[in-house]
């Protein structure tokens, strides 16, 4: 098992020295070394426990930004049912990219490709598997000093499996990184404020580091307004217009039309202009905007001084859209400035009183019944309810029934003798429970015996 792991270790060097010294050539960097310990999880369908990993990474930096890195790992691990072990061995070659290399803490990226080998103890008749591995992901590095850095790894690692599958295996580790190998940057003429002209020939040291320069090391003035272009937020000003510090066209009333362009100077503050700097009168009313009250009237309506439509009649009709106009003063009247109807709300009562047992209407109330039935015919949308009830002589289960006939009686009254819908009609009966008068004497039981009705509706003048 070792030697198999050896084996791997001396296949993955010689191609990542291969590698290092094929760029030493034209690129100096540094050698790194990272002994890690960290965590490795298996792909589910290999059924091994997750387990840690040892192993080493040896680098080459090919510039600040890139690295390339050779690395070997090991793992000890057992099935997850039963007891047999298992050895697991990657080997790769990974380029790195490095964020923010002159930090403190860099963030960095990384890519490679390599191999992994699975060897299983000759109990399980399993043997070994060497495959292809394709490998990605990222880390952290902390220098703590010029040579040293706490480093911490995350890696997908995509194993490409003889049956056509992927298996998606995941290693995770922080270690110890030491950088050596140094080679020190030729010296060259400097440039203290970084404008690309050498201080020996700068006229303007000093200038603000991404500062475009001229020849002597100056900053630019393009458009000749006295503000220098890096402070100049009016880049392009024609010649010749007055600006203030900060290199703009001044605008003096701050209508937001420049000096140098503005037909209407002295515009009061907010009023809104055109292209020209005159105030809006976007009614075309004769009324300018910040002056007009009511804003979007319609073109050639008469407007007063205020810019507003004018109400002759006083009716809260505005006259353009008044159909009435000359109401009288004072009278109510509708969106179109015309009369409104005064609508009355008025009710009918109806109350037949009944013989003792009876449901029988006695012909004193067809008048009366007449009326309820003239009303229905005059408002058509008039429903009523006939609400039937009785003193407390019987038993309450005979007094419901006669109630409910009583209201009956007078619902089938208004239908066969005054044609009256039924749809229109509904009858109730309350039996003994409503009682409007004391059952006490003969006079009290015969107001009780009775059916009511009141019909509201409204009038319309």
């Amino acid at each position: 098992m070792i030697k198999r792991a050896a084996q791997a270790l001396f296949v993955a060097l010689p191609i990542f020295l291969a590698a290092s010294t094929g760029l030493a050539e034209s690129d100096t960097g540094e050698l790194s070394v990272t002994p890690f310990v960290g965590g490795y999880t298996f792909d589910g369908s290999q059924s091994l426990k997750t387990s840690p990993v040892y192993g080493i990474r040896a680098g080459y930096s090919l510039n600040k930004w890139w690295d390339i890195e050779g690395v070997f790992d090991y793992v000890s691990t057992r099935a997850k049912s039963g007891s047999a072990g298992a050895s697991a061995y990657n080997y790769r070659i990974e380029g790195l990219y490095n964020f923010i290399p002159e930090a403190r803490l860099v963030p960095f990226l990384a890519a490679g490709a390599g191999g992994n080998t699975v060897e299983y103890p000759d109990s399980t008749n399993k043997g070994s598997a060497t495959l292809p591995v394709l490998a990605y992901g990222g880390g952290l590095k902390y220098f703590f000093s010029e040579s040293w850095a706490l480093r911490a790894d995350l890696r997908h690692l995509l194993v490409m499996h003889k049956t056509d599958r992927v298996l998606g295996n995941l290693e995770y580790a922080v270690g110890l990184n030491y950088l050596f190998g140094k080679t020190q940057a030729v010296s060259e003429p400097l440039d203290s404020d970084g404008d690309g002209v050498y201080d020996d020939r700068d006229k303007c040291p000093g200038t603000p580091r991404g500062v475009a320069v001229n020849s002597n090391g100056c900053p630019l003035d393009t458009d000749g307004d006295g503000v220098l272009d890096y402070l100049d937020k009016c880049p392009g000003t024609p010649r010749g217009v007055a600006v203030n510090s900060d290199g703009c066209p001044l605008d003096t009333d701050g209508d937001g039309v420049l000096d140098y362009l503005d037909k209407c100077p002295d515009t009061p503050r907010g009023v809104a202009v055109n292209s020209d700097g005159c105030p809006l009168d976007t009614d075309g009313d004769g009324v300018l905007d910040y002056l007009d009250k009511c804003p979007g009237t319609p073109r050639g309506v008469a407007v007063d001084s205020d810019g507003c439509p004018l109400d002759t009649d006083g009716d809260g009709v505005l006259d353009y859209l008044d159909k009435c106009p000359g109401t009288p003063r004072g009278v109510k009247v509708d969106s179109d400035g015309c009369p409104t109807p005064v609508i009355e709300k008025k009710s009918m009562r109806l109350n037949v009183e009944f013989d003792t047992a009876k449901a029988d209407i006695r012909p004193e109330y067809n008048d009366e019944i007449k009326k309820v039935a003239d009303l229905m015919a005059a408002y058509p949308d008039v429903n009523i309810t006939i609400e039937g009830h009785t003193d407390n002589v019987g038993s309450k289960s005979y007094n419901e029934r006669l109630s409910t006939q009583r209201a009956q009686s007078v619902k089938k009254y208004l239908v066969e003798k005054f044609g009256i819908a039924p749809a229109r009609l509904s009858s109730v009966g309350y039996g003994p429970s409503r009682p409007i008068a004391s059952n006490a004497t003969a006079e009290g039981r015969q107001k009780n015996r009775r059916i009511e009705a009141v019909i509201n509706y409204t009038v319309t003048k």
